[in-house]
Parts: C-alpha cells; sequence; structure tokens
C-alpha cells in the first residue's frame, strides 16, 4: 500500500493511494483557519474505473463463504485495534475541529461493528418456512446487493462510515465511500485498516454534490447509505427512488430532553451538558429542546449553568471539551437561531456570543437559552451546534405532549428516578430511540435511526445487515410429483348451470 501524503489530492483504491488529476482544493482547520492538506473531486475517469474494479472484486467476494469473510472482517478489525491511531484522529481535529479525545475514541470504537456484523452474517443468512405444500422444502435465503454507496457526514466520519460498511461487506457486497468534504482526509487515512481486503473491493472517492449524485445513478451501484441534513436525505432517497436502489436515510433531528419532577438534578444536570454541547451540538442526537417541569425548573437550571460554566473552549488539539463549529455558515446559522429566540423573549443564562478569547475561528460558547416558547425557530429547526433551549413545562403529559411536536424523531432522552414515567416515555415518545437517564450511547445489536423526516430504514443490528443484502424465496419438492392443481383442470372442477359447463 502507497503512503497517503494530505498535501497531495488522492483517492483510494485497488488497495493503494492514487494521486487525481481532479482540480485541487485546500481543507481549512476551523479553528485557526490555516490549511490542513488538500482534496480534490475524482475525475469521471477514475471514477468509472474504480466502480469497474470494484464490481470485478465484488463478484469475486459474494462467492466467498460466510465463514472467509467473516474471518477477514476480524482481521480489519484487528487492525483496527492494533493500528496506531493517533495521526488520524490528529488529522480530523485539525480538518473539522474535534477535541481529539473523542476524535481518538471515535477510530478506537470502530471495531466492534466489524466483528458483530461478520458473525450475525455468518449466523442469519435465511429463513426455512413451514411448508404450504407436503414434500416441498420452501426457504428464503439472503444475497448480495453488488456495489454499496456510502454518502458520509462530517460529524462522525470513520464511525459511521464502519457501522454501514461493515454490514454491507458481511452481506457479500463491494463498498464505495464518499466522505464528507471537512473530513475527506482522516477518511483516506483512515483506509489503511482494510489491507487485508481484496483489492479493489472498497475505495473512498472525495467528491462533493455532483460526484453522489454520480454515484447514485450510476448502473454499477446497488444501494445507498446516507447521513446528514434532512434536505439532503430527501434528495438522496428520492435519486435512490428514481433508480429502485434500497437506501438507508439518517436525516438529524432536534432531539427532546425531558426534566420530569422526578429527576435525579445532579446527575440531570452532567447528562445534560454533555448531551447538549458533545462535539460542539454537532451531533445528529444532540438534545436541543429541553422540557423542564416546573416543580424542579430553577434548581436545574442553576446546575445546568454551573455544569456548563466548566467547559472549556478550544481547538481540537488543545485541553478542551468545545471545540469550533465545522464552517462559518454553521455558526452563522447557530447565531440566527439564537438571536431569533432573544428577540422572541428567550433568556440568555449563560454564552449567547463569540468567546472574546477566540476570535479566530469558527467558535461559538455553549448556550443555555430559558424561556423558549413554540414560536421561536430554535424550537422547529435542527440547530447543530452547542446550544440548548429550554422550555418550562406544567407536567409530565405536557413534557411528552411538547417533546413530540416536531417534524423530527431521531432521538429522545429522559431523566427521571420513576419507572413509571421512564416506562411512559419510552411507549409514548414519538422517536427512533429513547434513552432514560444516560443519553447518546448506541449498541451495535439494536436499531439506529429515526421516525417522521429523520430518517428511512436502520442502521446496526440485524435490520442494518438487511439493508445490503435481498432476498430469495427457494422452493424445492425433493421427490417430483405431479401436483393436482397443474393443468389441465378435471372436469368436476368446473361450473356446471343448465346443463352446460363454465369455466
Amino acid at each position: 500500500m502507497s503512503t497517503f501524503d494530505i498535501a497531495k489530492p488522492h483517492y483510494f483504491a485497488g488497495g493503494t493511494y492514487h494521486q487525481s488529476q481532479g482540480l485541487p482544493n485546500a481543507v481549512i482547520d476551523p479553528a485557526r483557519l490555516e490549511t490542513v492538506g488538500m482534496i480534490c473531486e475524482v475525475t469521471d475517469t477514475e471514477r468509472e474505473a474504480v466502480l469497474d474494479l470494484a464490481t470485478a472484486a465484488q463478484r469475486k467476494w459474494r462467492a466467498l463463504d460466510a465463514k472467509t469473510r467473516a474471518t477477514i472482517l476480524h482481521r480489519i478489525a484487528n487492525r483496527i485495534e492494533a493500528t496506531d491511531m493517533r495521526r488520524c484522529a490528529e488529522i480530523m481535529s485539525r480538518e473539522m475541529g474535534k477535541p481529539y479525545p473523542e476524535a481518538i475514541g471515535e477510530v478506537a470504537n470502530c471495531a466492534g461493528a466489524f466483528r458483530y456484523f461478520a458473525e450475525m452474517a455468518r449466523d442469519e443468512a435465511g429463513k426455512v418456512a413451514g411448508t404450504t405444500q407436503a414434500g416441498s422444502f420452501q426457504f428464503a435465503r439472503y444475497e448480495a446487493l453488488g456495489l454499496s454507496v456510502h454518502i458520509m457526514p462530517f460529524n462522525f466520519p470513520i464511525l459511521l462510515m464502519c457501522w454501514t460498511v461493515a454490514a454491507s461487506l458481511a452481506s457479500g457486497n463491494g463498498c464505495i465511500i464518499k466522505p464528507a468534504l471537512a473530513t475527506t482526509l482522516s477518511t483516506l487515512e483512515f483506509m489503511q485498516v482494510f489491507a487485508d481486503l481484496p483489492d479493489g473491493l472498497i475505495a473512498c472517492l472525495p467528491g462533493g454534490v455532483a460526484l453522489a449524485e454520480a454515484l447514485i445513478a450510476s448502473p454499477k451501484t446497488h444501494a445507498v447509505a446516507f447521513t446528514g441534513s434532512v434536505a439532503a436525505g430527501r434528495a438522496v432517497a428520492m435519486a435512490a427512488a428514481s433508480q429502485m436502489k434500497p437506501v438507508v436515510i439518517e436525516a438529524g433531528g432536534s432531539d427532546p430532553m425531558i426534566i420530569t419532577s422526578n429527576a435525579p438534578l445532579d446527575v440531570a444536570a452532567a447528562g445534560a451538558v454533555t448531551a447538549a454541547f458533545h462535539m460542539s451540538g454537532q451531533v445528529c442526537t444532540s438534545a436541543e429542546r429541553f422540557f423542564v417541569v416546573d416543580a424542579v425548573h430553577d434548581d436545574f437550571i442553576a446546575k445546568f449553568v454551573a455544569e456548563t460554566k466548566r467547559l472549556r473552549i478550544g481547538d481540537g488539539l488543545s485541553k478542551a471539551e468545545i471545540g469550533p463549529l465545522v464552517s462559518e455558515a454553521a455558526r452563522a446559522k447557530v447565531m440566527r437561531l439564537v438571536d431569533d429566540a432573544v428577540a422572541k423573549g428567550a433568556k440568555v443564562e449563560i454564552g449567547g456570543r463569540i468567546p472574546p478569547a477566540h476570535p479566530v475561528g469558527w467558535f461559538y460558547e455553549p448556550t443555555i437559552l430559558t424561556g423558549c416558547t413554540p414560536d421561536m425557530a430554535i424550537l422547529q429547526e435542527e440547530c447543530f451546534g452547542p446550544v440548548a433551549a429550554v422550555m418550562r413545562v406544567a407536567d409530565f403529559d405536557e413534557a411528552i405532549e411538547r417533546a413530540n411536536d416536531s417534524e423530527f424523531g431521531l432521538g429522545a432522552s429522559v431523566f427521571t428516578t420513576s419507572l413509571e414515567e421512564a416506562m411512559e416515555a419510552a411507549e409514548r415518545l414519538e422517536a427512533g430511540m429513547v434513552w432514560v437517564n444516560n443519553p447518546l450511547i448506541d449498541n451495535d445489536a439494536l436499531p439506529f435511526g429515526g421516525w417522521k423526516r429523520s430518517g428511512l430504514g436502520r442502521e446496526l443490528s440485524k435490520l442494518g445487515l438487511d439493508t445490503f443484502r435481498r432476498s430469495k424465496m427457494v422452493i424445492i419438492d425433493h421427490k417430483p410429483v405431479r401436483q393436482d392443481w397443474w393443468y389441465p383442470y378435471p372436469d368436476d372442477w368446473f361450473y356446471e348451470t343448465g346443463g352446460r359447463k363454465h369455466a
């Protein structure tokens, strides 16, 4: 495998790095506004050559037995665990601002997905059904689709890629990865862990919207995985549907967090800080809308503010929990939403400004707004920044009603010590995932995805595996006999009237 140089625009295919002939663009550090490296969109010729190479490799890959494929996927997991990921994490921190502990944690936690799907695909490859006819063996089998396209976000570029890539590879497919522009460099660096795969089976092609459109439209690809905004997710879903390709869409959200009158306030405040401000709020499952029961509202806000004051602001390679937003446009959106809320009566309890100590870069202070009302845009849109919009509610029932009053339905969190409230929340909240007293965590064995406009399909679990394979019904009569319902029909099967027979 050749060496990846971030100063030169590369793509990854055929088990090695290639310098692209496309137009180069600089990657800018959002904290220091300095050039990190160079990327470019692959040319049409490069793209088509990669798709042809992947198609040939996939034909051989799908022919392998499940045990052999599983063994190779375990080798990928071993390589992830054994490889020094510090360079990959450093590049990620520099190109998109993620604090280094979160970057190194992300890449280190990818091995589990490969191990899970390696064994899941080995264990579950079809279903034997009860027969509808004696002497017949009737079953369904799952088979690979071909090539899957993975259109990745900037916030968890490696982990979310591994979730869908591991499932697709385990199913017998080849994978074409289109990383986010903001995290192309770290994604390319990570591709070295796939050295044990057959050459050509996986590729990483840098590019923007035009490349994504071309990959989805190509007759050489057969499934699409996307994580990003609702607008982009809708466009991807429509494009895939026009080609009759299966798709899994994770389109973000504006997750609610409910603080009930039975909440453990110290724990709730600490959990709220992490849920709202983790990675500067640039997490699809960040808690953005807070509904706090009146009886504990003031005490919770005091603790929430106190916990928030402990956070440090700085670039991704410093000792800081709050890094910059990924771009100037991202910060501008956050500022617009905060300004709108304040103009309509919200109170800034803490934050609400660009930090004076960090005038360079796209920083914004972690912010808590109280007195929020449904007419404020921040309760209707996905903020994707370090802002917690708090609304006071009368009781638990109102909190549930307000939480569900959204076009989004990705996740929802509740803090309570009441078993009744916990069970009620799990049943009544309109979201694909519900966390009680422990937000944001996931599980390879459980489905990840949203309701409403927050997405289609599921990642992880058996449902995530099924996204990348198709079923085939098989009926085998191992002792061939002539069936009584075959043509021609017996005469006494026909309808008789007036001495005449009618079919």
